[in-house]
């Protein structure tokens, strides 16, 4: 695939699905600005990767929730490369349990860090971006975001919103060639499934058409793909990366 832009910033990069997209992004000759909040040492170790893989990588460290910080992180990248071409917001939690008994704090936190943090980034992203006519944004939603599910009415809310979201973004942007979409994950085998028993990992898979988990690195080329010059028509778009769960 290529790419136009020279750089990216992939949010919550330090673990999980955030690593192997920053870890693909560099494959494809992107400078990648790993961001971290608590885990400067996974972070490092994730540059060092990507170093000697004949990649380049920079670490940011800051909490996308804090929308001082987040501004003066994109700030930080603009000021030292001269632009931002590409925004991967990834970061994101989960609290999960039953509505009747989810405080509203339980509710609110998981908004913050999963839509909030998402919004700042798109706008300060979109700001830096218009200025070029050119970029391209990919926020990573989930399955429940569209289906919703028992036990994470925070989490569902938070996707949710993060898709509608990313599609009135799309139709801002698309003034200044400034694309916006979202990747909505099915289950992806993680440390936390790899933890999963036998039994439970086939109740799972037995809903999935694919009959199997899907791996980060399907998630790390859908996004890709949405940042590359290969889906330069494609804005608003929602990429189901389910194994056919939800069609």
């Amino acid at each position: 695939m290529k790419f136009s832009g020279k750089n990216v910033l992939v949010t919550g990069a330090a673990s999980g699905i955030g690593k192997e997209i920053a870890l693909t992004l560099a494959g494809y000759g992107l400078k990648v600005w790993v961001n971290y909040r608590s885990r400067p040492e996974s972070a490092d170790a994730i540059k060092t990767e990507i170093e000697a893989n004949g990649g380049v990588a920079a670490v940011i460290g800051f909490d996308v929730a804090d929308e001082e910080a987040f501004v003066e992180g994109i700030k930080t990248i603009v000021d030292s490369d001269g632009e931002l071409s590409y925004l991967v917001n990834n970061a994101g939690i989960t609290n999960d349990k039953l509505a009747i008994r989810m405080k509203k704090e339980d509710f609110t936190s998981v908004i913050d860090i999963n839509l909030t943090s998402a919004f700042i980034g798109c706008r300060e992203a979109l700001k830096v971006m218009s200025k070029k006519r050119f970029g391209s944004v990919v926020n990573i939603a989930s399955i429940v975001g569209e289906t919703g599910n028992a036990g994470q009415v925070n989490y569902s809310a938070s996707k949710g919103g993060l898709i509608a979201m990313s599609k009135s973004f799309a139709l801002e942007g698309s003034a200044r060639d400034v694309r916006f979409n979202t990747v909505t994950p099915g289950f992806i085998a993680t440390e936390m499934t790899d933890k999963l028993s036998e039994d439970i990992k086939e109740s799972y898979t037995s809903k999935i058409p694919l009959k199997r988990f899907g791996s980060p690195k399907d998630i790390a080329e859908a996004v890709a793909f949405l940042l590359s010059d290969s889906s330069s028509y494609i804005t608003g778009e929602v990429l189901k990366v389910n194994g056919g769960m939800y069609m």
